[in-house]
């Protein structure tokens, strides 16, 4: 009998027992039957044989591993598929022959259901694993990519990209598109940490939360007569801090008020340090505030003593504040000190407007007034090139997950390579014109998404810039899956904040902090010796000075040269004085011995006569 053929429907043509009928039963509630067994196979075996060769060389090489369990094992398959195809029974057993007649006269049905799913469930799990390889196979960034040199990719525009389906992905269209807001403008924009949702928050008191993948609107609220100067998520979509007229206020994703941060006067910008819990603020008091959003304590305060300021960034590589002042100066910061920890001079005689870091902490950005973006290399704090702006000065910067870097100046926007950061680039990679809602507020990347938010006075605009988003997610950083429901949030949270770092090991090198590397440990060694030898000098110069010291000469009182001479022989050993020490123990004893005699030279009885009160007066 053929595996492929239907099993007729019974043995021996006998009605199954009830147990048995029971067991079929149950069989059919857990599974298909075996016809849908058949059906499903034959079809899988169609889209097999439809596919293209190497395809089908890919699938097939999954059929040879174990690729989903049955009830039989492998080895018992092949023994009973060999047993079948042999019909020469001369190498055979008496009880193999037997038991083959009988397998061919009465098939066995629960057999030949195990056989038939089993190879279904193998052939249905190599397709499937086929397609679990695709989807999870790590791609690279999408950018484009031109065909000759007559064609350039800042020619490209939006509108173009939105309407030609050949130039992007199937749903990245639906990522281009703007929002009308000029009555609460300009507008300022974030996204939280796996670019799921984005925080729109206007100057006049508008804020409000967007589901980028749904397009709904999660949260919105106003703040009547209450002006905002920005908004950031803190440790995910759920609460966000906003910087009102006079306080920052924490809010949820219900929009209702959480916690007023009292300490935290006229706030212009704000950064969130997702592993470390701290939410850092400064503002037109010059002071910057680490608050550590877990506990509510207050971490420390730092007075810059450079006035206002107004451009604020960390670096991803180590948690570092970077800070643009009014001067042209930038300096770096961190909770554990009370001073600066570099202080560059990036635009002379020109405040900074707006400034960036790379992922990797390698390189910064710094847009001035002096329409010019410089780009900086952190390793050495020096200038690597800079770039001209037209239409304004650079109001916001950014730079995506893989290097790319946008500038928002004027009523314009422009992207540059990855590249562009290393050397210096001839033309950009794409630009972007908003005619009549300028200056640009804000301009941030989409993690994870070839996507650009940008704020400004006319409301929110999103673009598509091929090549920006990161197309590989993180599995071990918290809080950057977008499909997360609200079981795996919060255990997102309970790791984060069992995981959460001391504000104490934020600085410049953080693969120093918690070891002492080689150059350190000379120096430490090296100091400690110079500890040691200042230490010794200071107790020989003092043991000098006690021995050269003049005592005083006293006038008052008696015999004061005589009470010096005797002190100063009194430990003077000399054999005279030997002598004397033993001449005078001598008459000590004699004496000691005539009194002891001449008290016994009376006589016993008059001794013993006499009572023991009295014996002292004989």
């Amino acid at each position: 009998m053929a595996k492929d053929d239907p099993p007729p429907s019974s043995g021996s043509g006998a009605a199954p027992s009830p147990p048995q009928k029971k067991k079929q039963a149950g069989f059919l509630t857990r599974g298909l039957s075996h016809a849908e067994i058949l059906a499903r196979r034959k079809s899988l075996k169609t889209q097999l044989h439809s596919l293209p060769q190497d395809e089908r060389h890919r699938i097939l090489s999954h059929l040879h591993g174990d690729a989903g369990r049955g009830d039989l094992s492998r080895s018992r398959l092949a023994n009973l598929r060999r047993d079948d195809r042999n019909r020469d029974t001369s190498n055979l057993t008496d009880y193999q022959v037997m038991s083959l007649n009988k397998r061919r006269a009465k098939p066995n049905m629960s057999l030949q259901r195990s056989m038939h799913r089993r190879e279904t469930k193998r052939l249905q799990n190599a397709m499937l694993a086929a397609d679990a390889e695709d989807i999870l196979r790590p791609h690279a960034a999408g950018a484009i990519e031109v065909e000759d040199d007559m064609e350039r990719t800042i020619q490209l525009t939006q509108r173009r990209m939105k309407h030609d389906p050949a130039m992007l992905p199937e749903g990245a269209a639906r990522n281009i598109y703007d929002l009308e807001l000029r009555d609460y403008g300009p507008y300022r924009l974030r996204y939280d940490r796996s670019g799921r949702h984005a925080l729109l928050a206007g100057h006049g008191g508008h804020v409000s939360v967007v589901d980028q993948h749904t397009m709904a609107l999660r949260t919105e609220f106003h703040l009547r007569g209450d002006t905002i100067r920005d908004a950031c998520f803190l440790h995910n979509g759920s609460m966000m801090a906003v910087s009102q007229e006079n306080n920052v206020y924490i809010y949820d994703d219900n929009g209702a008020e959480i916690h007023r941060l009292d300490g935290h006067r006229r706030v212009t910008a704000m950064e969130f340090l997702p592993y470390h819990w701290l939410l850092a603020t400064i503002g037109s008091t010059g002071v910057l505030q680490y608050q550590d959003t877990s506990t509510g304590a207050l971490v420390s305060q730092h007075r810059s003593k450079l006035g206002p300021c107004h451009a604020m960034r960390q670096s991803p590589f180590n948690s570092v504040i970077h800070l643009g002042h009014t001067n042209g100066t930038v300096t770096l910061w961190s909770p554990s000190s009370s001073e600066y920890l570099v202080k560059m001079l990036c635009h002379k005689g020109s405040p900074i407007s707006s400034l960036a870091i790379d992922r990797g902490g390698r390189y910064m950005a710094t847009g001035g007034g002096d329409s010019r973006v410089k780009i900086f290399d952190l390793r050495m704090y020096k200038e690597v090139h800079s770039y001209n702006t037209y239409g304004g000065p650079p109001s916001c910067l950014d730079i995506s997950q893989t290097g790319m870097l946008g500038i928002g100046h004027g009523c314009h926007t422009t992207y540059w390579s990855p590249d562009a950061l290393r050397t210096k680039a001839k033309e950009p990679y794409m630009k972007h014109q908003i005619s009549g809602r300028g200056p640009m507020e804000s301009l941030r990347f989409r993690p994870y998404e070839d996507v650009v938010g940008i704020g400004h006075a006319g409301g929110v605009s999103s673009i598509v810039v091929p090549g920006s988003g990161e197309p590989n997610l993180d599995s071990m950083e918290h809080f950057t899956n977008p499909y997360m429901d609200a079981k795996q949030r919060r255990e997102a949270e309970v790791r984060s904040l069992l995981e959460k770092l001391s504000p104490e090991m934020i600085s410049l090198d953080p693969d120093a902090v918690g070891g002492i590397e080689e150059s350190n440990l000379i120096q430490r060694q090296q100091r400690l010796r110079e500890v040691a030898m200042e230490a010794d000098a200071k107790k020989a110069a003092d043991d000098e000075e006690a021995r050269n010291k003049k005592e005083k000469k006293r006038m008052r009182g008696r015999s004061k040269i005589a009470k010096k001479l005797r002190r100063k022989q009194k430990n003077i050993v000399d054999e005279n004085v030997i002598k004397l020490k033993e001449l005078r123990d001598s008459e000590r004893a004699e004496r000691e011995k005539r009194q002891r005699e001449e008290s016994n030279g009376g006589g016993d009885d008059e001794a013993e006569a006499v009572p023991a009160a009295l014996k002292r007066f004989f």
